[in-house]
């Protein structure tokens, strides 16, 4: 299981260790005439959000009696979105309520999680540095989650990853959730680029699969939620990192390659 970091790092801490680790790093490469693009996941991909899903969750199921639960629990229910997150809390619990009582239950935890949902949530390390140097050296960097579209952009300004991600695609911008590879195409589409020239980076099986369908590239985060739910199929022809600090090496072999999915 991937350790989760940085959990309750203070800021200026987090700043100085994200110099200290690009000290360190392999060469950035610029974009080229092949690819320009970089489509990034959120929880568990940029952000370890684990936290505060899981104290959001917990609220929710502690108003209705029911048993809270532990995040190692809750890490395995991300990565669909908030409405299969809540789903699944409901369904680890007890009975699933009734449609009416399930949409009621669902808008209180939009309510109450995205004006918290930066309390505990922070970068994985260096992904604050490493994002301005590529902007810098002009990648078009995108944001695609299944998170919706209000939290991310909040959860983004809160944490100071706003001004390098020129695109944001939350889970209900375009009404499509990965694995349809329709929300990954949109993305590349409104970030100006083509899908032949972008490469996702995400943590999830729904991240691959919706790469696979779009005829991307892929950059499995084994650092991230979704490494359990991935079977070794996911991760066939994948370049894979073990730290958010390791995209570079990991761009570089992968933009030394000449294979590209279909779809």
């Amino acid at each position: 299981m991937a350790r989760r970091t940085m959990t309750q790092s203070h800021p200026s801490r987090q700043e100085s260790n994200d110099h200290r680790l690009l000290r360190n790093l392999s060469p950035i490469p610029a974009p080229d005439s092949r690819t320009d693009t970089l489509i990034f996941d959120l929880d568990g991909t940029l952000i370890d959000s684990l936290p505060d899903l899981t104290d959001a969750l917990n609220r929710l199921l502690a108003s209705e009696g029911r048993a809270i639960l532990p995040e190692d629990r809750v890490r395995t229910m991300i990565g669909d979105g908030v409405t299969k997150l809540v789903e699944r809390g409901l369904a680890a619990t007890g009975d699933m309520p009734e449609r009416g009582a399930f949409a009621a239950l669902l808008a209180r935890f939009h309510a109450d999680y995205e004006p918290r949902s930066a309390e505990r949530t922070r970068p994985y390390p260096g992904v604050a540095d490493l994002l301005a140097r590529l902007s810098e050296l002009g990648w078009r960097l995108a944001l695609c989650t299944n998170k919706p579209q209000a939290a991310t952009l909040r959860i983004l300004r809160s944490l100071g990853l706003a001004g390098w991600i020129g695109t944001v695609a939350g889970g209900d911008r375009f009404g499509l959730h990965k694995p349809d590879p329709r929300h990954l195409t949109l993305t590349v589409g409104a970030a100006g680029s083509v899908p032949a020239r972008a490469i996702m980076v995400g943590d999830g099986p729904q991240d691959l699969a919706a790469a696979r369908g779009a005829g991307m590239r892929a950059i499995a985060a084994l650092y991230g939620y979704g490494r359990e739910r991935m079977a070794a199929a996911d991760l066939d022809g994948i370049v894979t990192i073990e730290a958010f600090a390791c995209l570079p090496e990991a761009l570089a072999n992968i933009m030394r390659q000449r294979h590209i999915y279909h779809a």
